[in-house]
């Protein structure tokens, strides 16, 4: 019940701050402006980490109340309060619903990275985040989408292991957090369909830790089970 209650505060949160359209100022770090999406707390130096988990509003406390913070966050399941406080202290989070659009101005970003995260939202909201990552990103921008491959969990279920499949795909036991649950999945041509469907060029399937993107060794993450492509907006749009 206590989780229900954070996702749903943080998510009203997040609409609140949609309606009044806030527009996020992107400073350029090595020259590039990156911005990861749904990022939960997979973070790299020097990007706009956008999230609409509760780690993305408690990332902008003063250092000093963190360790509260960690006890309130699930992450502390996964992370020690020193990882944990080093993670929201050193990167740059920003808390916004994914879901409707993105704070970022009309071609002002050089890559947009998301991993995990695009087969949390119903498809047609899918679409349009594709379609805001295209708006922000600066003409021959790249996007890198990571999502777990649905080719991979027929896969599994094919092979007997129809448990693993429901457990770890559809996540139909997870009663956590709503945020949690899956509610589509893609393998290569959907993905590809989607991307295309929102403007981008260039569609191609990338192995774990390669491609175009940067950073690629701090971000990509579970590469068995993941579908990891690249794309990007056409320099005339």
């Amino acid at each position: 019940m206590m989780r229900w209650l954070i996702d749903t505060a943080t998510l009203m949160l997040g609409r609140l701050r949609r309606g009044r359209r806030v527009r996020t100022t992107c400073d350029p770090v090595d020259g590039r402006v990156k911005v990861n999406l749904g990022c939960g707390l997979a973070v790299a130096p020097g990007w706009i980490n956008v999230d609409a988990s509760l780690n993305a509003v408690l990332a902008n406390l003063p250092r000093a109340l963190l360790p509260i913070a960690y006890r309130l966050s699930g992450s502390n399941r996964y992370y020690t309060r020193e990882q944990y406080i080093g993670l929201l202290s050193g990167n740059r989070f920003v808390h916004h619903d994914l879901a409707h659009s993105l704070p970022f101005d009309d071609d002002s970003v050089d890559v947009v990275y998301s991993s995990h995260f695009v087969e949390h939202l119903f498809r047609d909201e899918a679409v349009v985040l594709m379609r805001e990552s295209l708006r922000i990103l600066k003409p021959g921008g790249l996007v890198r989408v990571c999502v777990p491959d649905l080719a991979y969990a027929v896969e599994c279920y094919r092979r007997g292991q129809a448990r693993e499949m429901l457990e770890q795909y559809f996540f139909v036991e997870d009663r956590s957090s709503f945020l949690a649950r899956h509610k589509y999945m893609y393998d290569f041509d959907l993905l590809r369909d989607a991307l295309e469907a929102a403007g981008f060029t260039a569609v191609e399937r990338r192995a774990w830790r390669e491609g175009r993107a940067p950073d690629l060794s701090l971000l990509d993450n579970r590469p068995d089970e993941t579908l990891f492509v690249e794309a990007q907006k056409p320099a005339g749009r």
